[in-house]
């Protein structure tokens, strides 16, 4: 049998015989993953750009912050302890992070950049697993199975953020009621829904439930087809997952600098 010599040195964490800077990776995940939860933590704990204005929406516009999309409550309720600073982005965004956090993606990044478990290919690792490391299997770890049921609550927020992006179509007039029509933010908020959808349904989970759990798909052209559409876009599962962090995050800022007054939205129609 023919032999594959693995450059693999002994020692510590980080020990490797590989000279490829196989370290860039890790780091830029790390730096990535740093800077979105940087910001979704400022933008979740810093609702108001004033006394009475929020930053989660512009005036004169339909524009809402996908972060605050459904904006169930703009004060505290009634039942929310005093002592915990109340935002209406803590009561929604659980869902479409714990989506993210349990995306197979995710796991194999988060895993690599924070954890360095593994740090990368054929580069040694860091002591503190021991011979107890249990993987998935075993709490807390196997609370990644229940990524399943986050996609769920995932698809129910892009048909919401879907209803956001038509919303962002109508503006309102003086004297009540709203016209048609299209600003920068609208486009903005439409390509939202777009990148979360293509990041979504390219899930893994996704792809099982559409087709991934039949034996034989031939005897159905549509689920075969459905099945071969899904599976295109789990090629660019990684890609897509990037693109639409950032592109929420950015979305986010927009709105909360128009909401500030720091910049003017464009109307274009």
């Amino acid at each position: 049998m023919a032999s594959i010599d693995v450059p693999l040195k002994d020692g510590g964490f980080g020990s490797t015989r590989r000279t490829d800077n196989w370290w860039l990776e890790p780091l830029l995940i790390f730096l990535g993953y740093a800077l979105f939860l940087g910001y979704s933590n400022y933008a979740v704990f810093t609702p108001m750009c004033g006394p009475t204005q929020p930053c989660y929406e512009v005036p004169g516009t339909n524009y809402l912050s996908p972060m605050y999309s459904p904006l169930l409550f703009t004060s505290a309720p009634s039942w929310w302890p005093g002592f915990i600073p109340f935002s209406a982005a803590m009561l929604i965004l659980w869902a479409p992070a714990g989506f993210r956090f349990t995306c197979y993606y995710y796991r194999g990044a988060y895993y690599k950049g924070f954890w360095a478990d593994p740090l990368s290919c054929a580069v040694g690792e860091p002591g503190f697993r021991g011979k107890n490391y249990r993987g998935e299997r075993k709490f807390p770890l196997i609370m990644q199975n229940i990524h399943r049921y986050f996609l769920y609550l995932a698809i129910v927020f892009i048909v919401l953020l879907t209803w956001d992006a038509w919303r962002a179509l109508w503006f309102p007039v003086a004297g009540g009621g709203e016209v048609f029509g299209i600003g920068l933010g609208t486009l903005i908020m439409i390509g939202n829904p777009i990148l979360l959808g293509l990041y979504a349904f390219g899930c893994h989970s996704f792809r099982h439930l559409i087709g991934g759990r039949k034996d034989v798909m031939s005897g159905s052209s549509v689920t075969k087809s459905c099945y071969d559409c899904v599976s295109h876009l789990n090629k660019n599962h990684m890609k897509w997952a990037w693109i639409s962090m950032f592109y929420v995050g950015g979305v986010d800022l927009y709105i909360r600098l128009c909401a500030a007054g720091t910049i003017t939205d464009l109307r274009i129609l």
